[in-house]
């Protein structure tokens, strides 16, 4: 990648979901001109093509770009865009280097870097921390892993897209960083929602309660978006319950690979499923307030916000 100005640069985005969709968003308000994307449901592309991307009906299409990003939503997704037939590494010619920014295991990304090495293409490990409105406002921060010269390729990039940048490593460690991230989205919003159902049996409405945490040392835009969602008792998923049990998944997976326990995790764990089995899989993850409640007895009948 060396001697190729950012601008003359040629990039391709693979999966245009929500995330995805709003990452390419900011590369197009931020300058980028040559961005092509592909996304299974072409239709989905659509707002990113209105904004100035072009569209290509295959992953192959893709491979002569200079870097290639990928948002996928699962493992299995990342190993059938890049090694089944048609993918990134299997044509005649093959990206230079590759970006993934989903949440997958280690053991699948391994098998892509290897097969991109084999193919003579960088990959870099770059997950991110924010969902898609906060990659929109420019608060999404990502922490990447693999080589220093595919990083440095990509960094003007990443840095258009996050607020926060971070290189942590030559191989998978932004891998297992995310996913302690995770895990970590997952504990602090199960302690929020046993600590508002204290208060609220005991007569203290989830509002006042909240109002009080905004204003000490425990305050963080986090508490005070989760606390939002609580107040209101609005669950549009911003991160559904399903994909947060997918990432204790892999991050309780990791624990036991590196022999660290993790006894708050798996108890939380085991609640995120509860809440799935609830019916609250599709909605976002906060819905563990709603668990909690249950379990106190609250009558939601009688409850004020």
């Amino acid at each position: 990648m060396k001697g190729i100005a950012m601008s003359d640069q040629r990039i391709g985005w693979l999966g245009t979901g929500r995330l995805g969709t709003a990452m390419a968003t900011r590369l197009l308000k931020g300058g980028t001109t040559n961005l092509t994307v592909w996304n299974r449901t072409a239709s989905k592309a659509a707002a990113l093509v209105a904004a100035g991307a072009g569209q290509v009906d295959t992953i192959d299409e893709l491979t002569e770009c200079d870097v290639v990003f990928t948002t996928v939503m699962a493992s299995a997704d990342l190993l059938a865009v890049t090694l089944n037939p048609g993918g990134l590494l299997t044509g005649k010619t093959a990206p230079k280097v590759i970006v993934d920014c989903s949440t997958v295991s280690e053991d699948a990304a391994n098998q892509v870097r290897s097969a991109a090495v084999d193919r003579g293409t960088a990959m870099l490990s770059a997950p991110v921390s924010g969902n898609a409105a906060m990659v929109a406002a420019g608060r999404a921060a990502i922490v990447a892993s693999g080589p220093k010269e595919a990083f440095e390729a990509a960094r003007g990039y990443l840095e258009t897209i996050a607020a926060s940048v971070v290189h942590c490593g030559q191989n998978e460690e932004a891998r297992l960083v995310k996913l302690c991230h995770n895990l970590l989205l997952g504990m602090i919003t199960e302690a929020l929602a046993e600590v508002v159902t204290l208060s609220e049996k005991g007569g203290v409405a989830p509002a006042a309660f909240l109002d009080f945490i905004n204003g000490t040392v425990l305050a963080s835009t986090f508490i005070e978006n989760k606390g939002n969602a609580i107040r209101s008792r609005d669950y549009e998923p911003t991160f559904t319950s399903r994909s947060l049990r997918k990432d204790f998944d892999l991050g309780l997976a990791a624990a036991r690979a590196l022999e660290v326990p993790l006894p708050l995790a798996a108890a939380t764990h085991q609640l995120i499923q509860t809440a799935i089995g609830y019916g609250y899989g599709e909605d976002d993850y906060v819905t563990l307030y709603e668990l909690a409640a249950r379990a106190a007895g609250i009558d939601r009948e009688d409850q004020s916000a």
